[in-house]
């Protein structure tokens, strides 16, 4: 382990969050103690195991105002967006139904798996975003056809924390018969999240977002009127056979802990959440000239910003920040310096993708560090564009938009 020569200040909760000490403490008694596999029925080790399962199913259920029965473990929303996608568009092959509906700004998992689905054979629509990363709806409703049989669109964007129209999103497809399938991960305990309000059949969550272990997921399937799907991962029949396996039990109790605490103190946790980041953005976009935030900034959750530095890259920046954490991109590609494929699609030109950062505010985020990664991200930024040639260029007068890059 590399010993780090000062304390950082951790702003990149998008990509995961530090697991709670209440949490934590929950969890511990799992692995030694009550160490029981919640599918032995026949002794108290097991009952013990199937009891604090069947606690955790409660919890999160309660979170996502659903029943319990309709929450399946996963190993995190990846898997999660991966068997709703694949296991209904499977399920369903032989229905004459064949073509997803998504949008060019999902998550990568769901990007992959719906690549690799057009590869088998079935038909893909990838919406196109405005330049606030909102979908049409009149192009929803223009491209589904009578074979369309899943629209997969994620509530809140990972890389801008803009919120999709989730209300009539879901009208549509329950008007129109479609399943209505959502990655809510970065949604929950950020934003008031009312599944049956939106007619989604399916969703996926993530425990490490919401400050609980990495490893545990969840998928909700709709049970009423029911959505089948079909299974990947078989067993020994597990969780109604959906998700093959044994349940890991101290897992599962950390995800529900961390579910309990949204429920009981997530109004505040959002307020302070709100304040620190509207605090964020007011003091760089006063203090660093030409900076501008990405997506729609009236409708998004506050724990994203994301926040273009012109003439500069991000990639620099980021190092510059040598004690701040953030990230240039989506968390799951930022090793990657190609372009986001989000900030792409909302027509953002490729130079000025790549000065963008966001910074992710959470549970732990104190006053002193918003105030202190203001000063530091002015000072930082200055001094890149001191040197920059491209800085120099614009304040000399070039129109910059007249600039040819090879």
């Amino acid at each position: 382990m590399k010993d780090h020569p000062r304390e950082l200040v951790y702003l990149d909760y998008p990509a995961t969050t530090p697991c709670d000490s209440r949490v934590f403490e929950k969890m511990s008694p799992y692995f030694c103690t009550f160490f029981g596999n919640p599918h032995s029925k026949n002794h108290a080790h097991g009952w013990i195991a199937d009891e604090a399962v069947d606690d955790a199913f409660a919890s999160i259920a309660e979170c996502l105002r659903v029943e319990p029965r309709e929450i399946t473990f996963t190993s995190g929303a990846s898997e999660s967006n991966i068997l709703a996608i694949r296991g209904v568009m499977m399920r369903y092959k032989n229905s004459g139904k064949n073509h997803l509906i998504t949008t060019q700004t999902e998550h990568k998992s769901v990007l992959s798996c719906c690549r690799q689905l057009e590869e088998e054979g079935y038909s893909l629509t990838y919406l196109s975003v405005n330049d606030q990363g909102i979908i049409d709806l009149n192009e929803l409703l223009d491209k589904i056809t009578d074979k369309t049989l899943l629209i997969s669109i994620a509530v809140v964007n990972n890389e801008t924390g803009v919120i999709q129209p989730m209300n009539e999103i879901g009208n549509i497809c329950k008007n129109k018969g479609i399943y209505f399938h959502t990655d809510a991960t970065q949604a929950l305990g950020k934003m008031a999240i009312d599944i049956k309000l939106w007619n989604v059949a399916l969703a996926s969550f993530s425990s490490h977002k919401v400050y609980g272990p990495k490893g545990i997921g969840a998928l909700y399937l709709r049970k009423d009127p029911a959505v089948k799907i079909k299974s990947f991962l078989v067993g020994g029949g597990q969780q109604g056979g959906i998700r093959g396996g044994t349940i890991p039990v101290p897992l599962c109790v950390g995800f529900g802990e961390a579910c309990k605490i949204i429920n009981e103190n997530n109004g505040a946790e959002v307020e302070q959440i709100t304040r620190l980041s509207g605090k964020l953005v007011q003091g760089i976009l006063e203090n660093v000239p030409l900076s501008k935030m990405n997506g729609n900034v009236e409708n998004k959750v506050p724990h994203i910003v994301n926040i273009i530095f012109p003439f500069v890259e991000g990639e620099s920046i980021a190092m510059g920040l040598e004690d701040i954490c953030v990230a240039t991109g989506s968390a799951c590609s930022s090793s990657q310096l190609e372009p986001s494929h989000v900030l792409k699609a909302m027509g953002v030109d490729n130079v000025v993708i790549q000065s963008s950062i966001r910074f992710g505010i959470g549970r732990f985020t104190t006053e002193t560090e918003i105030d202190y990664t203001i000063k530091k991200v002015t000072d930082t930024v200055q001094r890149l564009r001191d040197i920059s040639p491209l800085w120099d260029m614009y304040n000399k007068g070039v129109n910059m938009e007249k600039i040819k890059w090879t």
